[in-house]
Protein backbone atom coordinates (compact mmCIF):
# COMPACT_ATOMS: atom_id res chain seq x y z
CA UNK A 1 0.00 0.00 0.00
CA UNK A 2 2.65 2.24 0.43
CA UNK A 3 4.24 1.85 -2.54
CA UNK A 4 1.44 2.35 -4.02
CA UNK A 5 0.84 5.96 -2.58
CA UNK A 6 4.85 6.71 -3.62
CA UNK A 7 4.19 5.77 -7.07
CA UNK A 8 0.49 7.91 -7.04
CA UNK A 9 2.22 10.84 -5.59
CA UNK A 10 5.42 10.76 -7.86
CA UNK A 11 2.85 9.93 -11.16
CA UNK A 12 0.07 12.91 -10.15
CA UNK A 13 0.26 15.92 -12.62
CA UNK A 14 -2.39 17.97 -14.63
CA UNK A 15 -2.38 17.37 -18.14
CA UNK A 16 -3.68 20.71 -18.67
CA UNK A 17 -2.21 23.18 -15.70
CA UNK A 18 -2.93 26.43 -16.90
CA UNK A 19 -7.10 26.03 -16.36
CA UNK A 20 -5.91 26.00 -12.28
CA UNK A 21 -5.76 29.70 -13.26
CA UNK A 22 -9.51 29.48 -12.78
CA UNK A 23 -9.41 28.58 -9.21
CA UNK A 24 -8.12 32.44 -8.62
CA UNK A 25 -11.33 34.50 -8.71
CA UNK A 26 -13.27 31.36 -7.51
CA UNK A 27 -10.55 32.09 -4.03
CA UNK A 28 -10.83 35.68 -4.45
CA UNK A 29 -14.80 36.07 -4.28
CA UNK A 30 -15.37 33.42 -1.42
CA UNK A 31 -13.20 35.16 0.36
CA UNK A 32 -14.72 38.88 -0.07
CA UNK A 33 -18.15 37.61 0.92
CA UNK A 34 -17.33 35.50 3.30
CA UNK A 35 -15.40 38.06 5.21
CA UNK A 36 -18.16 40.24 4.63
CA UNK A 37 -20.58 37.51 5.64
CA UNK A 38 -18.88 37.06 9.16
CA UNK A 39 -18.43 41.25 9.52
CA UNK A 40 -22.27 41.15 9.10
CA UNK A 41 -23.37 38.03 11.73
CA UNK A 42 -25.18 36.54 9.10
CA UNK A 43 -27.33 39.34 8.45
CA UNK A 44 -26.28 40.54 5.12
CA UNK A 45 -28.09 43.93 5.32
CA UNK A 46 -31.52 42.00 5.36
CA UNK A 47 -32.29 43.25 8.80
CA UNK A 48 -31.53 46.56 11.16
CA UNK A 49 -28.89 45.56 13.30
CA UNK A 50 -31.29 45.55 16.69
CA UNK A 51 -34.23 43.66 14.98
CA UNK A 52 -31.27 40.96 14.07
CA UNK A 53 -30.02 40.58 17.48
CA UNK A 54 -33.26 40.29 18.61
CA UNK A 55 -34.31 37.28 16.27
CA UNK A 56 -31.00 35.47 16.24
CA UNK A 57 -30.96 32.78 18.51
CA UNK A 58 -27.51 32.67 20.76
CA UNK A 59 -25.36 30.06 19.28
CA UNK A 60 -26.98 28.86 16.24
CA UNK A 61 -25.39 31.45 13.77
CA UNK A 62 -24.05 29.36 10.81
CA UNK A 63 -20.92 30.40 11.03
CA UNK A 64 -19.35 27.01 10.07
CA UNK A 65 -20.60 25.95 6.74
CA UNK A 66 -22.52 28.39 4.44
CA UNK A 67 -23.57 28.34 1.19
CA UNK A 68 -20.75 30.14 -0.06
CA UNK A 69 -18.52 27.56 1.07
CA UNK A 70 -20.22 25.21 -0.69
CA UNK A 71 -20.40 27.01 -4.01
CA UNK A 72 -16.59 27.76 -3.71
CA UNK A 73 -16.16 24.30 -3.12
CA UNK A 74 -18.24 22.52 -6.04
CA UNK A 75 -16.23 25.28 -8.36
CA UNK A 76 -12.78 24.32 -7.14
CA UNK A 77 -13.16 20.42 -7.73
CA UNK A 78 -14.99 21.71 -11.01
CA UNK A 79 -11.65 23.33 -12.03
CA UNK A 80 -9.19 20.69 -10.90
CA UNK A 81 -11.43 18.32 -13.47
CA UNK A 82 -11.25 20.29 -16.31
CA UNK A 83 -7.59 20.96 -15.51
CA UNK A 84 -7.23 17.41 -16.36
CA UNK A 85 -5.75 15.39 -13.08
CA UNK A 86 -4.11 12.34 -13.84
CA UNK A 87 -1.70 9.61 -12.78
CA UNK A 88 -1.79 6.53 -14.85
CA UNK A 89 -1.21 5.88 -18.37
CA UNK A 90 -4.26 5.08 -20.79
CA UNK A 91 -3.93 1.67 -22.19
CA UNK A 92 -3.25 1.02 -25.84
CA UNK A 93 -5.69 -1.17 -27.49
CA UNK A 94 -3.10 -4.34 -28.25
CA UNK A 95 -1.65 -3.73 -24.02
CA UNK A 96 -2.33 -6.56 -21.52
CA UNK A 97 -4.31 -5.06 -18.36
CA UNK A 98 -1.49 -7.87 -16.46
CA UNK A 99 1.90 -7.67 -16.74
CA UNK A 100 3.02 -10.80 -18.09
CA UNK A 101 5.07 -13.51 -15.45
CA UNK A 102 7.53 -16.31 -15.72
CA UNK A 103 7.57 -18.19 -13.34
CA UNK A 104 11.15 -20.11 -12.59
CA UNK A 105 10.55 -23.30 -10.42
CA UNK A 106 13.72 -25.48 -9.44
CA UNK A 107 13.38 -29.15 -9.86
CA UNK A 108 16.19 -30.66 -7.20
CA UNK A 109 16.22 -33.71 -5.00
CA UNK A 110 15.95 -30.86 -2.46
CA UNK A 111 12.67 -29.93 -3.62
CA UNK A 112 11.34 -33.44 -2.15
CA UNK A 113 11.99 -32.40 1.30
CA UNK A 114 8.79 -32.91 3.44
CA UNK A 115 9.40 -29.94 5.65
CA UNK A 116 6.65 -28.14 3.82
CA UNK A 117 3.62 -30.41 3.68
CA UNK A 118 3.22 -32.51 1.41
CA UNK A 119 6.58 -31.45 0.06
CA UNK A 120 8.36 -28.34 -0.89
CA UNK A 121 7.63 -30.01 -4.85
CA UNK A 122 4.35 -30.34 -4.53
CA UNK A 123 3.76 -26.85 -2.41
CA UNK A 124 5.69 -25.20 -5.65
CA UNK A 125 2.89 -26.53 -7.87
CA UNK A 126 0.31 -25.53 -5.81
CA UNK A 127 1.34 -22.18 -5.23
CA UNK A 128 1.89 -22.29 -9.36
CA UNK A 129 -2.25 -22.58 -10.07
CA UNK A 130 -2.80 -20.55 -7.26
CA UNK A 131 -1.21 -17.68 -9.17
CA UNK A 132 -2.81 -18.98 -12.66
CA UNK A 133 -6.15 -18.46 -10.68
CA UNK A 134 -5.31 -15.24 -9.24
CA UNK A 135 -3.80 -13.66 -12.51
CA UNK A 136 -7.57 -14.81 -14.07
CA UNK A 137 -6.08 -15.99 -17.41
CA UNK A 138 -2.80 -13.38 -17.76
CA UNK A 139 -0.05 -14.56 -20.22
CA UNK A 140 2.43 -16.77 -17.85
CA UNK A 141 5.50 -19.25 -18.79
CA UNK A 142 6.87 -21.90 -16.91
CA UNK A 143 10.71 -22.42 -16.90
CA UNK A 144 12.11 -25.69 -14.93
CA UNK A 145 16.00 -25.32 -13.81
CA UNK A 146 18.61 -27.54 -12.04
CA UNK A 147 21.79 -27.66 -13.54
CA UNK A 148 20.43 -26.60 -16.91
CA UNK A 149 17.40 -23.92 -17.46
CA UNK A 150 14.36 -25.30 -20.16
CA UNK A 151 11.24 -23.64 -20.87
CA UNK A 152 8.10 -26.04 -19.61
CA UNK A 153 5.55 -24.25 -21.36
CA UNK A 154 5.48 -21.40 -23.30
CA UNK A 155 3.84 -17.98 -22.82
CA UNK A 156 -0.02 -18.60 -22.75
CA UNK A 157 -3.09 -17.46 -21.30
CA UNK A 158 -4.75 -21.13 -20.94
CA UNK A 159 -4.22 -21.93 -17.32
CA UNK A 160 -5.67 -26.11 -18.39
CA UNK A 161 -1.86 -26.02 -20.75
CA UNK A 162 0.22 -25.81 -17.54
CA UNK A 163 -1.21 -28.75 -14.92
CA UNK A 164 -0.10 -32.14 -16.59
CA UNK A 165 3.41 -30.21 -17.68
CA UNK A 166 3.49 -29.36 -13.49
CA UNK A 167 2.54 -32.71 -13.00
CA UNK A 168 5.30 -33.93 -14.71
CA UNK A 169 7.96 -31.91 -13.35
CA UNK A 170 10.54 -34.46 -11.12
CA UNK A 171 14.03 -34.13 -10.68
CA UNK A 172 14.35 -37.51 -12.86
CA UNK A 173 13.01 -34.90 -15.93
CA UNK A 174 16.27 -33.03 -15.59
CA UNK A 175 19.67 -34.07 -17.73
CA UNK A 176 22.06 -32.15 -15.78
CA UNK A 177 22.44 -32.04 -11.43
CA UNK A 178 23.17 -28.61 -10.20
CA UNK A 179 21.30 -25.09 -9.27
CA UNK A 180 21.82 -22.56 -12.38
CA UNK A 181 18.84 -20.01 -11.06
CA UNK A 182 20.97 -17.45 -13.14
CA UNK A 183 20.10 -19.52 -16.24
CA UNK A 184 16.32 -19.96 -15.41
CA UNK A 185 16.29 -15.99 -15.50
CA UNK A 186 17.99 -15.55 -17.87
CA UNK A 187 15.31 -17.90 -19.99
CA UNK A 188 12.52 -16.18 -18.09
CA UNK A 189 14.78 -12.38 -19.54
CA UNK A 190 14.19 -14.07 -22.96
CA UNK A 191 10.94 -15.11 -22.72
CA UNK A 192 9.75 -11.72 -21.91
CA UNK A 193 12.03 -9.88 -23.88
CA UNK A 194 9.61 -11.54 -26.93
CA UNK A 195 6.54 -9.65 -25.12
CA UNK A 196 7.07 -6.58 -25.83
CA UNK A 197 6.12 -5.39 -22.34
CA UNK A 198 7.92 -5.48 -19.36
CA UNK A 199 7.17 -8.69 -16.78
CA UNK A 200 8.09 -10.73 -13.81
CA UNK A 201 10.12 -13.29 -12.99
CA UNK A 202 8.88 -15.22 -9.58
CA UNK A 203 11.44 -18.05 -8.87
CA UNK A 204 10.04 -20.91 -6.53
CA UNK A 205 13.19 -22.30 -4.82
CA UNK A 206 14.18 -23.20 -1.39
CA UNK A 207 17.64 -21.62 -1.20
CA UNK A 208 19.58 -18.84 -2.53
CA UNK A 209 23.10 -18.47 -1.92
CA UNK A 210 24.57 -15.33 -1.52
CA UNK A 211 26.91 -15.74 -4.32
CA UNK A 212 23.92 -16.18 -6.61
CA UNK A 213 22.15 -13.34 -5.32
CA UNK A 214 25.21 -11.34 -6.34
CA UNK A 215 24.84 -12.88 -10.16
CA UNK A 216 21.49 -12.17 -10.33
CA UNK A 217 22.04 -8.79 -9.38
CA UNK A 218 24.27 -8.36 -12.23
CA UNK A 219 22.14 -10.13 -14.84
CA UNK A 220 19.26 -7.88 -13.42
CA UNK A 221 21.83 -4.71 -13.97
CA UNK A 222 22.66 -5.98 -17.36
CA UNK A 223 19.60 -5.94 -18.65
CA UNK A 224 19.41 -3.38 -21.51
CA UNK A 225 21.76 -5.65 -23.70
CA UNK A 226 20.62 -7.47 -26.58
CA UNK A 227 20.60 -11.05 -27.00
CA UNK A 228 20.08 -12.87 -30.72
CA UNK A 229 18.43 -9.67 -31.57
CA UNK A 230 16.01 -9.27 -29.44
CA UNK A 231 15.50 -6.14 -26.95
CA UNK A 232 16.28 -6.93 -23.42
CA UNK A 233 15.88 -3.63 -22.10
CA UNK A 234 13.51 -3.67 -19.29
CA UNK A 235 11.96 -6.99 -20.11
CA UNK A 236 11.89 -7.28 -16.21
CA UNK A 237 10.27 -4.82 -14.10
CA UNK A 238 10.03 -7.23 -11.37
CA UNK A 239 11.65 -9.97 -9.42
CA UNK A 240 10.44 -11.87 -6.69
CA UNK A 241 11.36 -15.15 -4.74
CA UNK A 242 8.48 -17.62 -3.04
CA UNK A 243 10.69 -19.52 -0.82
CA UNK A 244 9.84 -23.20 -0.33
CA UNK A 245 11.29 -23.19 2.95
CA UNK A 246 9.54 -24.12 6.70
CA UNK A 247 8.64 -21.23 9.08
CA UNK A 248 11.54 -21.67 11.25
CA UNK A 249 14.29 -21.26 8.47
CA UNK A 250 15.50 -18.09 8.22
CA UNK A 251 14.40 -16.12 5.11
CA UNK A 252 17.59 -15.78 2.35
CA UNK A 253 19.02 -12.55 0.78
CA UNK A 254 17.46 -11.24 -1.97
CA UNK A 255 19.12 -9.24 -4.67
CA UNK A 256 18.34 -5.17 -4.20
CA UNK A 257 14.74 -4.01 -5.81
CA UNK A 258 13.46 -7.94 -5.07
CA UNK A 259 10.73 -8.94 -2.81
CA UNK A 260 10.99 -12.28 -0.85
CA UNK A 261 7.78 -14.20 0.62
CA UNK A 262 7.98 -17.35 2.59
CA UNK A 263 5.28 -20.16 1.44
CA UNK A 264 2.01 -20.22 3.50
CA UNK A 265 -0.76 -22.66 4.05
CA UNK A 266 -3.02 -19.55 2.47
CA UNK A 267 -3.25 -17.46 -0.40
CA UNK A 268 -1.38 -14.69 1.70
CA UNK A 269 1.97 -15.81 -0.38
CA UNK A 270 0.63 -15.37 -4.09
CA UNK A 271 -1.35 -12.38 -3.51
CA UNK A 272 1.89 -11.09 -2.18
CA UNK A 273 3.75 -12.27 -5.45
CA UNK A 274 0.93 -10.85 -7.37
CA UNK A 275 1.01 -7.36 -5.66
CA UNK A 276 4.55 -6.81 -6.43
CA UNK A 277 4.05 -7.69 -9.84
CA UNK A 278 0.97 -5.31 -10.38
CA UNK A 279 3.11 -2.31 -8.95
CA UNK A 280 6.41 -2.60 -10.81
CA UNK A 281 4.24 -2.75 -13.62
CA UNK A 282 1.93 0.14 -13.50
CA UNK A 283 5.83 2.10 -12.91
CA UNK A 284 7.19 0.37 -15.74
CA UNK A 285 4.19 1.98 -17.90
CA UNK A 286 4.30 5.33 -16.24
CA UNK A 287 7.74 5.20 -17.63
CA UNK A 288 6.47 4.39 -21.21
CA UNK A 289 6.72 7.52 -22.98
CA UNK A 290 4.81 6.31 -25.95
CA UNK A 291 1.17 5.82 -24.12
CA UNK A 292 -0.38 9.22 -23.19
CA UNK A 293 -1.66 10.11 -20.04
CA UNK A 294 -5.32 8.84 -19.00
CA UNK A 295 -7.63 12.24 -17.86
CA UNK A 296 -9.32 11.26 -14.40
CA UNK A 297 -11.23 14.78 -14.05
CA UNK A 298 -14.12 12.74 -14.00
CA UNK A 299 -13.29 11.33 -10.59
CA UNK A 300 -13.84 14.93 -9.52
CA UNK A 301 -17.08 15.29 -11.36
CA UNK A 302 -18.68 12.79 -8.70
CA UNK A 303 -18.13 14.34 -5.55
CA UNK A 304 -19.10 17.72 -7.03
CA UNK A 305 -22.34 17.04 -8.34
CA UNK A 306 -22.91 14.79 -4.36
CA UNK A 307 -22.09 18.43 -2.61
CA UNK A 308 -24.69 20.32 -4.87
CA UNK A 309 -27.28 17.72 -3.17
CA UNK A 310 -27.07 20.12 -0.80
CA UNK A 311 -28.45 22.67 -2.20
CA UNK A 312 -32.19 21.24 -1.77
CA UNK A 313 -31.62 21.10 2.09
CA UNK A 314 -33.39 24.07 4.21
CA UNK A 315 -30.89 27.10 4.89
CA UNK A 316 -28.54 26.71 1.74
CA UNK A 317 -30.50 27.31 -1.26
CA UNK A 318 -29.13 29.48 -4.06
CA UNK A 319 -31.71 31.79 -5.28
CA UNK A 320 -30.32 31.38 -9.07
CA UNK A 321 -29.46 27.48 -8.87
CA UNK A 322 -33.05 25.99 -10.01
CA UNK A 323 -32.84 28.25 -13.26
CA UNK A 324 -29.57 27.19 -14.00
CA UNK A 325 -30.76 24.05 -13.92
CA UNK A 326 -33.92 24.33 -15.64
CA UNK A 327 -32.20 26.15 -18.56
CA UNK A 328 -29.63 23.45 -18.58
CA UNK A 329 -31.68 20.69 -19.04
CA UNK A 330 -33.92 22.68 -21.71
CA UNK A 331 -30.66 22.76 -24.00
CA UNK A 332 -30.04 19.26 -24.12
CA UNK A 333 -30.58 17.43 -27.33
CA UNK A 334 -32.85 15.70 -27.87
CA UNK A 335 -31.05 12.05 -28.13
CA UNK A 336 -29.44 13.01 -24.67
CA UNK A 337 -33.05 12.79 -23.02
CA UNK A 338 -33.98 9.41 -25.44
CA UNK A 339 -30.55 6.78 -24.65
CA UNK A 340 -31.41 6.69 -21.08
CA UNK A 341 -30.02 7.64 -17.75
CA UNK A 342 -26.15 6.78 -18.75
CA UNK A 343 -26.08 9.59 -21.76
CA UNK A 344 -26.13 12.08 -18.87
CA UNK A 345 -23.54 10.98 -17.38
CA UNK A 346 -21.29 9.27 -19.96
CA UNK A 347 -20.45 9.52 -23.74
CA UNK A 348 -20.77 6.52 -26.28
CA UNK A 349 -17.12 6.21 -26.50
CA UNK A 350 -16.80 5.97 -22.62
CA UNK A 351 -19.91 3.94 -22.53
CA UNK A 352 -18.01 1.55 -24.77
CA UNK A 353 -15.03 1.70 -23.18
CA UNK A 354 -16.22 0.66 -20.24
CA UNK A 355 -17.61 -2.45 -22.17
CA UNK A 356 -14.40 -2.94 -23.23
CA UNK A 357 -12.63 -3.42 -19.80
CA UNK A 358 -15.42 -5.55 -18.95
CA UNK A 359 -14.42 -7.82 -22.34
CA UNK A 360 -17.88 -7.21 -23.75
CA UNK A 361 -16.52 -6.93 -26.73
CA UNK A 362 -19.62 -6.88 -28.77
CA UNK A 363 -21.65 -4.02 -26.67
CA UNK A 364 -18.43 -2.07 -26.80
CA UNK A 365 -18.75 -2.89 -30.57
CA UNK A 366 -22.44 -1.44 -30.66
CA UNK A 367 -21.33 1.57 -28.26
CA UNK A 368 -18.38 2.98 -29.89
CA UNK A 369 -19.30 5.89 -32.21
CA UNK A 370 -15.36 6.10 -32.89
CA UNK A 371 -14.70 3.71 -35.84
CA UNK A 372 -11.55 2.78 -34.78
CA UNK A 373 -12.39 1.38 -31.55
CA UNK A 374 -15.00 -0.10 -32.85
CA UNK A 375 -12.95 -1.81 -34.99
CA UNK A 376 -10.44 -2.68 -32.07
CA UNK A 377 -13.45 -3.86 -30.37
CA UNK A 378 -14.78 -6.22 -33.05
CA UNK A 379 -11.01 -7.31 -33.29
CA UNK A 380 -10.93 -8.91 -29.86
CA UNK A 381 -14.61 -9.98 -30.38
CA UNK A 382 -13.26 -12.32 -33.13
CA UNK A 383 -15.30 -10.52 -35.84
CA UNK A 384 -12.00 -10.37 -37.98
CA UNK A 385 -13.37 -10.12 -41.16
CA UNK A 386 -15.79 -6.92 -39.69
CA UNK A 387 -13.27 -5.53 -38.13
CA UNK A 388 -10.41 -5.71 -41.80
CA UNK A 389 -14.15 -3.72 -43.04
CA UNK A 390 -14.21 -0.80 -40.68
CA UNK A 391 -10.35 -0.33 -40.86
CA UNK A 392 -10.38 0.02 -44.52
CA UNK A 393 -12.32 3.13 -44.42
CA UNK A 394 -9.18 4.73 -42.13
CA UNK A 395 -6.53 6.56 -43.74
CA UNK A 396 -4.09 5.94 -40.32
CA UNK A 397 -1.12 3.60 -39.75
CA UNK A 398 -3.19 2.25 -36.48
CA UNK A 399 -5.76 1.47 -38.57
CA UNK A 400 -3.85 -0.18 -41.17
CA UNK A 401 -2.26 -2.24 -39.08
CA UNK A 402 -5.24 -3.55 -37.21
CA UNK A 403 -6.81 -4.44 -40.32
CA UNK A 404 -3.55 -6.31 -41.43
CA UNK A 405 -4.15 -8.47 -38.19
CA UNK A 406 -6.94 -8.76 -38.38
CA UNK A 407 -6.28 -10.65 -41.85
CA UNK A 408 -3.61 -12.57 -40.34
CA UNK A 409 -6.46 -13.98 -37.87
CA UNK A 410 -8.67 -14.41 -40.57
CA UNK A 411 -5.66 -16.24 -42.69
CA UNK A 412 -5.86 -13.45 -45.05
CA UNK A 413 -1.97 -13.16 -44.98
CA UNK A 414 -0.99 -11.89 -48.67
CA UNK A 415 -4.04 -9.12 -47.39
CA UNK A 416 -1.89 -8.68 -44.40
CA UNK A 417 0.98 -8.11 -46.40
CA UNK A 418 -0.65 -5.09 -48.32
CA UNK A 419 -2.28 -3.75 -45.33
CA UNK A 420 1.17 -3.58 -42.92
CA UNK A 421 2.72 -2.20 -46.46
CA UNK A 422 0.08 0.37 -46.43
CA UNK A 423 0.32 1.54 -42.54
CA UNK A 424 4.41 1.75 -43.28
CA UNK A 425 3.57 4.24 -46.23
CA UNK A 426 1.58 6.24 -43.48
CA UNK A 427 4.18 6.03 -40.96
CA UNK A 428 7.17 4.56 -42.03
CA UNK A 429 8.35 4.27 -38.49
CA UNK A 430 5.52 2.47 -37.30
CA UNK A 431 6.78 -0.29 -35.17
CA UNK A 432 4.21 -3.22 -35.17
CA UNK A 433 4.09 -2.89 -39.36
CA UNK A 434 7.45 -3.00 -38.99
CA UNK A 435 7.88 -6.30 -37.16
CA UNK A 436 4.91 -7.86 -38.77
CA UNK A 437 5.32 -7.42 -42.10
CA UNK A 438 8.46 -9.72 -42.88
CA UNK A 439 6.68 -12.43 -41.05
CA UNK A 440 3.18 -12.27 -43.33
CA UNK A 441 5.47 -12.09 -46.22
CA UNK A 442 7.56 -15.18 -44.86
CA UNK A 443 4.11 -17.21 -44.46
CA UNK A 444 3.08 -16.42 -47.42
CA UNK A 445 6.02 -17.67 -49.41
CA UNK A 446 5.78 -20.60 -46.65
CA UNK A 447 2.24 -21.52 -47.89
CA UNK A 448 2.84 -21.44 -51.46
CA UNK A 449 6.27 -23.36 -51.40
CA UNK A 450 4.59 -25.88 -49.56
CA UNK A 451 1.57 -26.01 -51.69
CA UNK A 452 3.94 -26.00 -54.67
CA UNK A 453 6.43 -28.85 -52.86
CA UNK A 454 2.70 -31.18 -52.45
CA UNK A 455 1.68 -30.91 -56.14
CA UNK A 456 5.09 -32.32 -57.03
CA UNK A 457 5.43 -34.85 -54.63
CA UNK A 458 7.44 -33.83 -52.44
CA UNK A 459 7.43 -34.11 -48.47
CA UNK A 460 5.77 -30.95 -46.68
CA UNK A 461 5.44 -32.11 -43.70
CA UNK A 462 1.72 -30.68 -43.54
CA UNK A 463 -0.78 -32.42 -42.42
CA UNK A 464 -4.01 -30.53 -42.19
CA UNK A 465 -5.92 -30.98 -45.50
CA UNK A 466 -8.83 -29.06 -44.57
CA UNK A 467 -6.86 -26.13 -44.02
CA UNK A 468 -7.45 -23.28 -47.52
CA UNK A 469 -4.89 -20.59 -47.34
CA UNK A 470 -4.58 -17.75 -49.77
CA UNK A 471 -2.78 -18.47 -53.07
CA UNK A 472 -3.18 -15.62 -55.76
CA UNK A 473 0.50 -16.57 -57.33
CA UNK A 474 -1.09 -20.14 -58.59
CA UNK A 475 1.83 -21.97 -57.38
CA UNK A 476 0.58 -24.97 -56.94
CA UNK A 477 -3.01 -26.74 -57.15
CA UNK A 478 -5.97 -27.37 -54.89
CA UNK A 479 -5.60 -31.03 -54.33
CA UNK A 480 -8.76 -32.98 -52.73
CA UNK A 481 -7.47 -35.98 -50.18
CA UNK A 482 -9.62 -38.17 -48.44
CA UNK A 483 -8.77 -39.96 -45.52
CA UNK A 484 -9.98 -43.57 -44.87
CA UNK A 485 -11.96 -43.45 -42.03
CA UNK A 486 -12.87 -47.51 -41.89
CA UNK A 487 -10.46 -47.47 -38.77
CA UNK A 488 -11.35 -44.75 -36.99
CA UNK A 489 -14.00 -44.32 -34.29
CA UNK A 490 -17.03 -42.41 -35.14
CA UNK A 491 -16.31 -40.32 -31.67
CA UNK A 492 -13.64 -40.16 -28.87
CA UNK A 493 -13.67 -38.01 -25.54
CA UNK A 494 -11.09 -35.84 -24.09
CA UNK A 495 -10.20 -38.78 -21.77
CA UNK A 496 -10.82 -41.61 -24.22
CA UNK A 497 -8.05 -39.87 -26.07
CA UNK A 498 -5.91 -39.14 -23.98
CA UNK A 499 -6.18 -42.66 -22.84
CA UNK A 500 -4.56 -43.61 -25.68
CA UNK A 501 -1.04 -41.61 -25.66
CA UNK A 502 1.64 -44.25 -24.51
CA UNK A 503 4.16 -41.47 -23.52
CA UNK A 504 3.89 -39.68 -20.25
CA UNK A 505 4.52 -36.23 -19.52
CA UNK A 506 7.64 -37.08 -17.67
CA UNK A 507 9.06 -39.37 -20.49
CA UNK A 508 8.35 -36.67 -23.18
CA UNK A 509 10.13 -33.82 -20.59
CA UNK A 510 13.07 -36.17 -20.11
CA UNK A 511 13.85 -36.61 -23.83
CA UNK A 512 13.19 -32.88 -24.36
CA UNK A 513 15.29 -31.50 -21.92
CA UNK A 514 18.16 -34.06 -22.68
CA UNK A 515 18.40 -33.09 -26.26
CA UNK A 516 18.06 -29.54 -25.68
CA UNK A 517 21.20 -29.83 -23.26
CA UNK A 518 22.66 -32.19 -25.50
CA UNK A 519 22.57 -29.75 -28.28
CA UNK A 520 23.48 -26.68 -25.97
CA UNK A 521 20.61 -24.46 -27.44
CA UNK A 522 19.18 -21.86 -26.13
CA UNK A 523 15.25 -22.51 -25.30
Amino acid sequence: MTADLTLFFEAFHFLRPWLLVCAVPVLWTWWRLRKRRDASGGNDGWLPPHLAEALTVPGNSAKWVQPIDVISLVLLLLAAAVAGPSWTRAPTPFSAQTAPLVIVMQITPSMQNTDVAPERLARARQKTMDLLALRSGARTALVAFAGSAHVVVPMSEDPGVMQPYLEGLTPDVMPIEGQDIVGGFRVAQTLLAREGMPGGVVFMIDELPASVSSELSEAWAQRGAKEEGAELAQAVASMSFLMMIPEAAAMPRVPENAAATRVTPDDRDVAEVERSLASAYRRAQLEDETQPWEDRGVWLAWPALVLLLLWFRRGMAVRWAGQAMLILWLLQPEQAQAEGWRDWFLTPDQQGWRAFERKDYDAAAQAFEDPYLRGMALYRGGQYDTAAQEMARLDTADAAFLQGMAHLKSRGYRDGVRAFERALELDPDHLGAQQNLPISKAIVEYVETTREQSDTGEDSGIGADDVVFDNETGRGEDTQIEVPTEDMPAHLSTDQWMRTVDTRTEDFLKQRFRLEAARGEQP
